[in-house]
């Protein structure tokens, strides 16, 4: 069914082709989210880039503009809204297509927004619809009409889209979508829908296709990653049996010099998984393992199906078996019903844990979701006044974690120059530190050996050895 899709809608890729042909049209694509998003986005730029759009950034240029939106956190919708009311000028000029795509698609009271206060859309598809994009285009140009492509049911796993990558070092690699979790505060599950793994080969394929493109380093992708293979659509004939497999078979292809992966879920993290990691000298050993919440209380009522105890547990026994080891986290702060002394544990699992990297939010109430229709809310002056906390914690640990690499030999991949300064090279460390130096722009796309000289919080210097 997949191939006979995909074969449908690059015959729709063709016939919008045609009718561009020789007229110089540009797109412009605004993403929004997390980098499952950032993956759909460059299959959105494959597909207008073969239907003869160029890319601009320049909004004023535009011939078609796709949002690619995100429903995780409020200030999304906002940042959708706000730029809607910007483009409607470019609208009324010139004609410009306006397309709305994404996760928040997936959710009735914002398409009946857009309806009732930017009725100037003209296309709206879903994350189950994407790849329908080609066919909703050419409907839009040849019979003028405004399209709604959104479906509830679970999608297929589409391949052979063509695909246009942002860099060309490193690259991202969906391997599976959808969420069976259902945590309390995340819409996902019900904007992408029920698990979903891809054949094991399909994704093979599209490492080493990219290994023989240059690519470098690889992130596997999943709203779980831990779960591929275990539910869904798994009657693949392969060798690959589960996420470990998978890993180690990543690991064997020639060109690819880095592996990281998200997300993970701490309740599903097995002793094989964590094995291949110490095993796999490819596998970067920086693991980002989602706390989300100190405190068990708020674990049960965020139906994370783990406690505190089992948490810290498990990054220690991770340690263990591979020292070298560190972790990266999610933490949401102000979750409904968090107290002080549940706020404590968190600040107690970040004192022991010593992560990394924390990437902190503050609790946003999601329509449609459990923790939405929580009576205890907590009210956004304590919720500020504890993420303001939390981070005064996390950046000293970040500060104090920096020192231990001054006077450290260090592998980064190079990736570019610095966006402050072209004379200054950039690049990170396979525990995911920025490292700027002085070198050679012949040097981007390898990995260098560079001595850590000075820490500066949020990026590391260097010299080339």
């Amino acid at each position: 069914m997949a191939k006979i899709e995909v074969d449908k809608q690059l015959e729709d890729i063709k016939k919008v082709a045609s009718l561009n042909e020789g007229k110089n049209l540009k797109y412009c694509i605004l993403t929004m989210g997390c980098q499952l998003n950032e993956n759909d986005s460059e299959k959105l730029c494959g597909m207008m880039e073969s239907m003869n759009y160029t890319k601009t950034d320049k909004l004023s240029d535009t011939d078609l503009i796709v949002f690619n939106t995100c429903c995780v956190r409020e200030n999304a919708e906002d940042k959708l809204f706000g730029k809607l009311g910007e483009v409607k000028k470019y609208k009324e000029a010139k004609g410009t297509i306006i397309a709305i795509g994404g996760c928040m698609m997936q959710e009735k009271h914002i398409v009946d927004k857009l309806k009732q206060s930017y009725p100037f859309f003209d296309i709206v598809f879903g994350t189950h619809t994407l790849h329908q994009f080609p066919k909703d285009l050419y409907t839009k140009i040849f019979e003028n009409k405004r399209i709604e492509d959104v479906l509830d049911i679970d999608g297929e796993v589409i391949e052979g889209l063509p695909i246009s990558r942002n860099d060309n070092i490193k690259a991202s690699v969906t391997i599976m979508n959808g969420c069976n979790n259902f945590c309390s505060y995340c819409i996902v599950p019900y904007v992408r829908g029920r698990e979903r793994s891809r054949n094991p080969e399909d994704i093979l394929n599209e490492v080493k296709s990219l290994a023989k493109q240059g690519y470098k380093e690889i992130t596997l992708l999943g709203q779980n990653v831990n779960s591929y293979l275990k539910s869904g659509n798994v009657d693949f004939e392969s060798d690959v049996k589960s996420f470990a497999d998978l890993l180690r078979e990543v690991n064997k292809i020639q060109g690819i010099e880095r592996i990281r992966f998200v997300s993970p879920h701490p309740k599903d993290f097995t002793d094989d998984v964590i094995e291949t990691i110490r095993d796999c000298d490819k596998v970067c050993k920086i693991i980002h393992l989602p706390l989300q919440s100190g405190s068990t209380k708020v674990l049960k009522a965020m139906n994370r199906k783990y406690t505190k105890e089992q948490y810290v547990k498990l990054a220690k026994k991770m340690k263990e078996i591979i020292p070298e080891i560190v972790f990266s986290t999610d933490i949401i702060v102000g979750f409904p019903g968090e107290t002080e002394e549940d706020f404590e544990d968190t600040l107690d699992v970040v004192k022991q844990i010593h992560f990394e990297q924390v990437y902190m939010f503050i609790y946003s109430r999601r329509v449609g979701t459990p923790g939405d229709r929580m009576e205890n809310q907590v009210p956004d002056e304590i919720k500020h006044k504890r993420f303001d906390k939390l981070k005064a914690l996390v950046e000293s640990q970040i500060q104090e974690n920096n020192q231990k690499y001054i006077g450290t030999v260090q592998k980064v991949l190079v990736e570019g120059c610095s966006k402050t300064n072209q004379d200054v090279l950039t690049g990170r460390t396979d525990s995911n530190k920025v490292v700027n130096f002085e070198g050679s722009k012949d040097l981007i796309g390898n990995i260098v050996e560079l001595k850590i000289v000075s820490e500066h919080m949020w990026y590391l210097k260097g010299k080339i050895v």
